[in-house]
């Protein structure tokens, strides 16, 4: 007891107590696949000072109250400036610290507060293309229109990854694999809820590996500026002689109805045709809108806002919803030169204005 008294002693005369901290954190992100994905890294190094030898203290030490523990690492706020001040000591408390309160399950407006915003990046997207404002500093041009381009490739998402007026009921966050692993958010068409019982009616057999009477669908013509042909994901959007091209893409958003009146999808798809030496779609939907063109980036449920798209694309959104025959899309699905046979998963939706372009 004697023996741990006088350390005690020792290590209060010197006052030996130093705080060392660092944090850094890195994120990155690449395309993989027609998306992308990202790896975030934290290292952190603590270093300490090893007290110097003094003479035994004589006095005996006074009775020390215990300090606070130290916060867990996943209470403490994130570390934004080094520092080579040692920290306060928490005063000691015998009330446990109340949890943050959770974000609301429908709110895709709130972000992880950990996180922070990608940075260096252009603008990104899906956007709610109702609203124009945004203070993304990469600026570059848009593109000609897709009848000037080879069309390269066409998807479509489970539900909508752009938002506006016409498309607007939230259906969650996003991060999912679209019909084919699991429905991944974004928005639904607000016609979508007021179908008649027939246009709900079930089908004889799965379309497109999960999609159904009622669900909405964002469908993209992907157009390049590259002397390419239409082909599987946006690697048949480039090729050895053009790394990088300029990149638009064309936006409808469909509800799906089992009515053979409706939008027959066979009639938007590419079956082989040329328009002045150039690859395009045999029509595009006219009668739902002028489109809102905007610069943004590729889409997917591998993007975030704190992993972002590195490729620039010009944007052109319809900003009103048709209806489009399920039967007819079962059928591209069933056999299409892009190999497309299922619904992509939804990028959440991008609402921070430094991420955003300008729509003028």
């Amino acid at each position: 007891m004697t023996s741990t008294k006088n350390t005690i002693a020792m290590a209060i005369a010197m006052g030996v107590f130093s705080t060392n901290c660092v944090a850094e954190n890195a994120v990155s992100g690449a395309p993989s696949g027609p998306f992308g994905d990202a790896s975030v890294s934290t290292t952190s190094a603590p270093s300490q000072e090893t007290p110097k030898p003094v003479a035994q203290a004589t006095a005996e030490p006074t009775a020390q109250a215990p300090t606070a523990p130290a916060m867990p690492i996943s209470s403490q706020p994130a570390v934004t400036h080094q520092t080579n001040k040692a920290a306060p000591v928490a005063p000691v408390s015998h009330t446990a610290p109340k949890a943050p309160a959770a974000p609301h399950a429908h709110d895709e407006h709130h972000a992880a507060a950990s996180e922070s915003a990608c940075e260096g990046f252009g603008p990104q997207a899906p956007r709610d293309i109702d609203h124009k404002e945004g203070l993304n500093k990469r600026i570059f041009s848009t593109t000609p229109s897709y009848k000037e381009m080879n069309l390269c490739n066409i998807h479509f998402h489970n539900n909508a990854e752009h938002k506006a007026k016409a498309f607007s009921i939230y259906a969650g966050a996003g991060g999912g694999h679209g019909a084919h692993g699991g429905k991944g958010g974004g928005y639904q068409c607000n016609i979508s809820k007021s179908l008649t019982p027939a246009e709900l009616m079930p089908t004889q057999t799965e379309i497109c590996k999960g999609i159904k009477p009622g669900d909405t669908i964002e469908v993209h013509w992907v157009h390049s500026s590259c002397a390419v042909k239409p082909g599987k994901g946006l690697g048949s959007c480039s090729s050895k002689s053009c790394l990088n091209p300029d990149l638009r893409v064309e936006t409808q958003v469909f509800t799906v109805v089992n009515d053979p009146t409706a939008t027959n999808f066979n009639d938007l798809t590419y079956q082989g045709n040329k328009v002045n030496g150039l690859y395009q779609a045999k029509s595009l939907p006219t009668n739902t809108g002028e489109p809102v063109v905007f610069t943004g980036s590729t889409t997917g449920p591998k993007y975030t806002e704190h992993t972002c798209s590195p490729m620039q694309v010009t944007w052109s959104v319809h900003p009103t919803c048709d209806k489009v025959d399920i039967n007819s899309l079962g059928k591209w699905c069933k056999g299409n030169v892009f190999e497309e046979d299922h619904a992509h998963g939804v990028r959440k939706l991008v609402t921070n204005p430094e991420l955003l372009s300008e729509i003028k």
